[in-house]
């Protein structure tokens, strides 16, 4: 009979500790009731959102400015990226009544700019870019004053699929990067770097209008090297926008934490990234793709018509 272990908490010790945050790292906590307000609309249209499925540090801060990032076609993702904390497994039937929810949820929170994004539908033969052209049409009618941006999976062996996407009446289309292309395989095992950026470079050739934007996480044990090259990768696919933010491992099973990136580090990076004309940067360690989105489609609208007023010809 074998011997029980002296020390069960040793024997079931975490595979990756967290590291405790530095004092930089700390959202914003607004007691406001426009949050509680925020979260109603939510629930009562029996809505996902990334701020609650990703535990996204900045809910408060947004949610009390009526700021949410609605999540289509369920909260269960075919796949199982080490940095992300949304449940994979498989996915539930699609909701039809979503557009008509969403657009509802836009309605009632008078949001100027939303955000859509999903988890990645594998299952889906078209992985989930005909609800996405539908949840977008149906928000654009009943909102026609709100900007709006999707925050797409990769579509990848979809063939053509991110056009339906495109073909509804959108502002922004967001695909993340993530990571540097060495740690694909240990960060986001299902995806293939060159095919994101072949999304991104095919997007800004089928819809020129649409501002394109990408975003990638520091302190997963990139070098610095392999960041810049990824800003000129992306700046090569025409996208106009990048966010740089501070990873923040969800639990000890996730990818470990390598470092945390000091403030001056992300300003650093931030006026490196501005060099390769890019339209706007935003880089800081809480930036997330949703952050001040609405504040950042207004300042992208107005880089674009000052560098037009600079080269017409663009």
């Amino acid at each position: 009979m074998s011997e029980k272990p002296r020390h069960p908490e040793k024997a079931n010790k975490p595979i990756n500790p967290i590291k405790k945050k530095p004092d930089w790292i700390r959202s914003k906590i607004l007691d406001s009731q426009v949050f509680f307000q925020t979260k109603k609309v939510v629930n009562q249209n029996n809505l996902v959102t990334v701020c609650q499925e990703a535990n996204c540090p900045n809910i408060t801060e947004c949610w009390s400015k009526k700021h949410a990032t609605f999540m289509i076609m369920g909260d269960t993702c075919t796949r199982a990226c080490a940095f992300c904390d949304v449940k994979t497994g498989k996915p539930t039937e699609l909701d039809i009544f979503e557009p008509l929810k969403i657009s509802n949820a836009v309605k009632d929170l008078n949001l100027k700019h939303v955000v859509i994004t999903s988890v990645d539908r594998d299952d889906l033969k078209d992985g989930g870019s005909e609800h996405f052209y539908k949840v977008v049409k149906a928000t654009r009618e009943k909102n026609p004053e709100t900007s709006i941006e999707v925050l797409t999976p990769d579509f990848l062996r979809k063939g053509d699929a991110y056009k339906k996407v495109l073909e509804a009446d959108l502002d922004v289309f967001n695909h993340n990067i993530e990571t540097v292309p060495r740690l694909y395989t240990k960060v986001r095992p299902g995806a293939r770097y060159f095919a994101s950026l072949e999304l991104l470079k095919k997007t800004k050739s089928f819809n020129k209008k649409v501002f394109t934007k990408s975003g990638i996480m520091v302190g997963l044990g990139e070098t610095k090297d392999e960041v810049i090259q990824v800003m000129d990768d992306l700046r090569s696919a025409e996208v106009d926008f990048l966010t740089i933010g501070q990873y923040l491992q969800p639990s000890v099973r996730h990818h470990p934490l390598d470092r945390y990136y000091n403030p001056d580090e992300f300003k650093e990076l931030g006026s490196i990234a501005k060099t390769k004309g890019f339209l706007l940067v935003s880089s800081s360690p809480l930036t997330r793709s949703s952050y001040h989105a609405d504040e950042d489609f207004k300042r992208l609208q107005d880089a674009r018509n000052k560098k037009l007023e600079c080269h017409p010809q663009d």
